[in-house]
């Protein structure tokens, strides 16, 4: 039997689930747009909590995506979650999902950029007839000959849609990504899905910006910059982009450009193990840890964090610490796929 969800706060929003359905797909197939994220219980940005109900998991869920402390105090992960008695749920966010439809379409690789020994960058063209808008920040799923899925954010911005650029890292034993870096060739098709995701740029706030990227984490960072420069959006703003090694920092020669030219904005490159070629004179740290060294206080800012589910982790939980408005906080964790 169906269970009916009904959302606090927010009079009139609900929707129902099927036992085979999770919270989050529910809400979705409804037309409804929860946070979230990798969608298999490992990020934990679609958090929620459970004012009334039953719920039961049905997979894994990332002891780091949702902690103990966190699940006795209520909040549990609608993406894993399914329902055993009706509902009722509080959320961060909640938006109408219909504005911005979500696609299963082909795509031509029409390029292929060796940025970094382990980076690629995709250029992709999208059919001329296909009305595809995202919102700067959301990601696409490749869609496998088997059914299995590999996520990728835009980079492009979303005034520049005829191509869509992905930021491909290669993962040692990754059916995937090892194609792409030994195999593919231009013109071969992709399917792709999307647009997906709620890490997106919150375009009615005027909060200044903290950007924290780690590796290709800044993909969809990137996207969220090309789009404040189309749309005129001067917010102030620092992009802290973190790797290992000076290879990891791929865009570093286009984001001091960009940043020369964007007053807006200021670039803070960081690596955590810089070779000695590497001849590195920058910041040497985390790259969580050098925002807070640089920022005594996070109360009034907005951050967006993409990266790896650690770096997310621990800058949740140190930003909150450091003042951050806990709905401030905006993030999209890269997961993996086990090798095959």
């Amino acid at each position: 039997m169906n269970a009916t969800v009904r959302i606090a706060d927010h009079p009139g929003a609900g929707f129902s689930v099927a036992p085979n359905q999770t919270i989050l797909e529910a809400a979705l197939a409804a037309g409804l747009l929860l946070p979230y994220g990798c969608r298999d219980g490992a990020c934990g940005a679609c958090r929620a909590r459970l004012v009334e109900g039953q719920i039961e998991y049905r997979g894994p869920v990332a002891a780091s995506a949702l902690t103990e402390e966190e699940r006795a105090q209520g909040w549990f992960l609608p993406c894993r979650a399914h329902a055993r008695t009706d509902l009722v749920i509080a959320v961060r966010e909640l938006r109408r999902a219909d504005d911005f439809p979500v696609h299963k379409f082909p795509a031509r690789v029409e390029h292929l950029e060796r940025a970094a020994d382990d980076v690629m960058i995709l250029t992709l063209k999208r059919p001329a007839s296909l009305d595809f808008r995202f919102r700067a920040g959301q990601y696409v799923d490749v869609l496998l000959p088997d059914g299995a899925r590999r996520s990728f954010s835009l980079a492009n911005a979303p005034e520049e849609n005829d191509f869509l650029e992905l930021h491909v890292r290669l993962v040692p034993g990754g059916r995937f990504t090892t194609h792409v870096f030994t195999a593919m060739k231009p013109k071969e098709v992709l399917r792709l899905e999307g647009p997906l995701g709620s890490f997106f740029l919150r375009e009615e706030s005027e909060a200044p910006i903290l950007f924290l990227a780690g590796g290709t984490g800044f993909a969809p960072i990137q996207s969220m910059l090309r789009h404040m420069h189309h749309a005129g959006i001067a917010r102030p703003a620092v992009l802290y982009w973190g790797a290992r090694t000076r290879s990891g920092l791929y865009r570093h020669e286009w984001l001091e450009r960009f940043a020369a030219e964007h007053p807006w904005l200021r670039y803070v490159p960081v690596l955590s193990e810089p070779l000695v070629e590497d001849r590195w004179e920058g910041r040497t740290e985390l790259v969580h840890r050098a925002v807070l060294q640089d920022f005594p206080t996070l109360a009034g800012h907005e951050v967006y964090a993409c990266g790896a589910p650690a770096m997310i982790e621990a800058a949740r939980r140190d930003f909150l610490i450091q003042g951050l408005d806990v709905d401030a906080f905006h993030s999209d964790a890269f997961t993996f796929a086990n090798p095959s």
